[in-house]
């Protein structure tokens, strides 16, 4: 049980890892886009590590990267479909990054580390793990810049219109992609902070 619960504290993807960095700079300056890149991720992290878990014993190791590709292509493929026919808008808003998935290193190293080597049962649940792991990371950056550079969350304004009067401004910084690195930066700090301490 403690190797699922793993990517949510002491083997986070984002924080301990250092993986799927990139999309935490870019699609986390509104929290909407940032729990729906989450979804996608553990979506097609979950499947994919169920898939490549069946085949694992078919799979000739010289060629086992292109499979595992070809998987993971048919998944983004499904999510970005399914993103386009139900939340169009937010599929514009994240754009080429839903096709990046492709490449996301949290997703290959699963199909790597764990995938190849256990049953279907326990890859999936490994997959989910991470995505949620990967995904919480997101979902906090987001919530931080959305809140603080344009004082709304979910597209909802959260900062009273008073303050506005008083003088209170949005931080304009925020929602520059430097910040999610700063933020991502700060919670790897923090962690480490936590561990030292215990």
């Amino acid at each position: 049980m403690k190797q699922y619960l793993g990517p949510l504290s002491k083997d986070n993807p984002v924080l301990v890892q250092t993986l799927g960095v990139c999309s935490a700079l870019a699609v986390t300056a509104q929290l909407k886009p940032a729990v729906v890149m989450a979804l996608s991720v553990t979506v097609v992290c979950a499947c994919s590590n169920f898939i490549i878990s069946l085949l694992r014993n078919t799979i000739p190791p010289r060629i086992r990267i292109i499979v595992q590709l070809l998987i993971v292509s048919f998944f983004v493929i499904l999510v970005d479909q399914v993103l386009q026919a139900f939340v169009y808008d937010i599929s514009k808003l994240l754009s080429v990054f839903v096709g990046l998935i492709i490449t996301n290193c949290i997703i290959m190293g699963r199909l790597e580390a764990f995938a190849l080597s256990h049953k279907p049962l326990p890859s999936l649940i490994d997959g989910v793990m991470n995505g949620v792991g990967y995904g919480l990371v997101l979902v906090v950056v987001a919530f931080f810049r959305e809140l603080l550079g344009s004082g709304t969350l979910w597209n909802y304004p959260i900062v009273p219109e008073s303050w506005y009067a008083h003088g209170y401004l949005n931080n304009g910084l925020m929602i520059l992609p430097p910040m999610a690195l700063i933020l991502v930066g700060t919670m790897i700090w923090g962690r480490n902070r936590v561990k030292v301490k215990s």
